[in-house]
């Protein structure tokens, strides 16, 4: 069945007159007459009844004139969606998450995102970076969140932000009455670092950052996630070295100190993605990243 046909039927069904149906469709009557035609004996119904005054609907009418409303409903319906869908605002996004921007940044960016593309589903996933990088390419996630990438031939790695570290030490410690520490104290202390997997990754850049300094530190415990290190921190296991985004996660006796040696630097998180990726979805998301990098300057 032609679409057009539920659109002239509506039409002379809502003016109950083919005249004005027919001005109302700007085409002429004799067509018009034609298509209902066409339509009834598609149907093989009669859908209305001629009268001096116009047309009447018969019981078949009435009951496919409210089918056809509803078919039409769905039609723009239809429409509406797939062009929401081309432009990146209808669907479903995956992300590949891991690490400490969970606890500050990530949600902050997908917050912004949400704001703007209220109906697209985010869906996430705590993967390694290995584990994100293996789902980009098999086309399970479309984004990953991570930090410290390697050059990759396939995957684009977009900076998002770089953080500035800080230390974290239990309140009994003697640091803890500092307002800001000096990196050269990490020489003194055993670390609890993170995340423990594949290498090059946070520990790597504290190591680096010591190594500027001129000293190896001790190392106490290697864990898994910053909220381990931290709570090991908590328990007297020694200091650690986190992101920015930690110190939103404030176990009881925890304190967080900036570092004021500019040699600290910060630590850079990215999002990931596949460089073949023309999703609307995908690009709907990239610009929420340079609105939020835009929103962090500094």
């Amino acid at each position: 069945m032609d679409l057009r046909h539920l659109k002239y039927f509506i039409a002379v069904a809502e003016e109950l007159n083919i005249g004005r149906a027919a001005l109302r469709l700007h085409i002429s009557q004799p067509p018009l007459t034609r298509q209902i035609q066409q339509l009834e004996e598609e149907l093989d119904v009669q859908l209305l009844i001629r009268t001096p005054r116009g047309v009447e609907l018969t019981q078949a009418g009435e009951m496919f004139l409210e089918e056809a409303r509803n078919i039409r409903s769905l039609v723009e319906q239809a429409i509406e969606r797939t062009k929401r869908a081309g432009q990146g605002k209808l669907g479903r996004l995956d992300i590949g998450i891991f690490g400490t921007g969970i606890l500050n940044t990530i949600p902050k960016l997908l917050q912004l995102f949400r704001d703007d593309h209220p109906d697209v589903r985010v869906v996430l996933h705590t993967m390694t970076k290995n584990e994100q990088i293996e789902a980009l390419r098999q086309k399970r996630i479309t984004v990953g969140f991570n930090r410290i990438m390697s050059p990759l031939p396939d995957i684009t790695c977009e900076l998002i932000m770089r953080e500035p570290l800080f230390l974290a030490v239990h309140n009994s410690h003697p640091l803890s009455k500092n307002v800001s520490v000096s990196v050269k104290e990490l020489s003194k202390h055993p670390l609890v670092l993170f995340p423990t997997g594949p290498r090059p990754n946070f520990v790597d850049r504290v190591l680096e950052i010591c190594g500027h300094m001129g000293f190896i530190p001790e190392i106490s415990q290697i864990v898994g996630d910053a909220v381990t290190g931290v709570a090991l921190v908590a328990g007297g296991f020694g200091i650690s070295v986190v992101p920015e985004s930690v110190i939103t996660f404030k176990p009881p006796g925890i304190v967080y100190l900036p570092f004021d040696d500019w040699l600290t630097g910060k630590v850079d998180l990215s999002c990931i993605y596949r460089k073949d990726d023309e999703s609307p979805i995908l690009k709907a998301f990239l610009i929420a990243v340079n609105k939020f990098r835009e929103q962090h300057k500094g």
